[in-house]
This record gives structure tokens, sequence and C-alpha cells, in this order.
């Protein structure tokens, strides 16, 4: 059963989960940030189906968040590398780390994220890059951006309008 596709929506969330929305996609992009590259180390990893994790890779790379590198020419083989953009993911890993563990984990954390110059355990949050401030409501809330539509521009005027009252 095919899903609807979320690419061509203004919406940089459903945009965004059109790429990485898949749960798959997410557990082999956490293993690429361990050093993992070679698909049966994914497959080892994951306990994935090959025609599950070829789909995946696959998807992947013609997101742009992994690349193919060839490192064996007979038989022809790649590694999985993660490209800028898949590299900009970490955050948002790091996040969702930070909420299961907050949330989902009542035995305590089994993976943390530490200071490597310290050693010292982190707590990740969102914070503007401009006045360092944590982004959390009420300071912070979503607009509508420069290039959103007529429906958008009315969709946030009338939330923003409704929660000022």
């Amino acid at each position: 059963m095919r899903h609807k596709s979320l690419a061509s929506t203004q919406c940089p969330i459903a945009r965004s989960l059109e790429r990485v929305g898949e749960w798959w996609s997410i557990m082999i992009l956490r293993d690429a940030f361990s050093g993992l590259t070679r698909f049966d180390q994914f497959q080892k990893s994951l306990k994935i189906a090959p025609n599950m994790l070829t789909r995946r890779l696959n998807k992947l790379v013609e997101s742009g968040l992994m690349e193919r590198v060839p490192y064996s020419e007979k038989p022809l083989r790649h590694d999985y590398v993660l490209t800028p953009r898949g590299r900009d993911f970490q955050p948002v890993l790091w996040a969702i780390l930070a909420w299961g563990n907050q949330h989902f984990a009542p035995e305590g954390p089994s993976v943390v994220v530490i200071d490597a110059q310290s050693g010292a355990q982190a707590e990740p949050v969102l914070v503007d890059r401009t006045t360092g401030r944590i982004l959390a409501e009420p300071a912070f809330h979503t607009a509508a951006g420069p290039a959103a539509s007529e429906p958008v521009r009315r969709r946030y005027a009338a939330r923003h309008a409704g929660s000022r009252s």
C-alpha cells in the first residue's frame, strides 16, 4: 500500500517526513552516525530484510542524505556515507534521543550525548542560533514564512489571531 506523497506540500515537516519519516530510514541514519557504512553492517545491526534495506538505502541516496561510494569493483560493492544534508540530521536524532530518554525510558537512559571536551553528559535542547534562547512556547511559535502560499498565510494568521484573544 503506497502512502500519499508529502513532497509537494509547502509544509517543511511534511517534506522532511517524505525523506526520513519511515522508521527504518531513521534507524539507518542512526547507525550511519555510529560509523556503519556497508550493507551487511546495516543488515546485521538492524536485522532488516535485504529488500527493505535496499529500498530504504535507495530512498536515502535519492533524497541526498547518503551517497554510494564504490569500495570494490568485482563484485561491485558500495559504502553508504552521509552527505552534508545527512549530517545535518544529527541534531534531530539527538532531540529524538533526549525526548525518548525523558518520556520512554523508565529504567533510565541507555544512550546519552557526551561533551567530547569535558566528558560530561549533555542535555540536548533546541536553541535559537541568534539569541541562544531555548526554543519553547510561549516565547516562540511558528508563522508563515516568506515563501508561504496564501492559504498557508491565512491558516497561520487565523491561529495567531485566535491565540491573542
